[in-house]
């Protein structure tokens, strides 16, 4: 259950990074509530997470994909930019995340 609340954390994280940067600086009030309540909800399922996943591996996958996600996000949504560089940092940090699940 533990990988479960796990990915429902990530995709909660990622819905509050994107209402984030919809919400323009706080200036656009739905965007900015809902990322209060994304974020809220992913820390909750990342500490129910936390119960039978190790932290390090936790930790470093829910920051990881996370990453990855918003930055899928940001190169499909709001059209920023994807060079070498930004694929070569994205394969790292998957192969980065896959390490240390595969250390445990």
């Amino acid at each position: 259950m533990g990988w479960f609340w796990l990915f429902l954390a990530i995709l909660l994280e990622v819905g509050g990074t994107t209402c984030m940067k919809l919400s323009q600086g706080f200036t656009t009030i739905i965007p900015s509530v809902l990322m209060f309540v994304f974020y809220i909800l992913s820390f909750s399922a990342m500490t129910l997470s936390l119960k039978s996943v190790d932290v390090s591996v936790g930790y470093a996958v829910w920051a990881g994909i996370g990453t990855v996600l918003i930055t899928l996000i940001g190169v499909v949504w709001f059209g920023e930019s994807l060079g070498f560089f930004k694929i070569v940092s994205i394969i790292l940090i998957i192969v980065g995340v896959v390490g240390l699940r595969l250390s445990v």
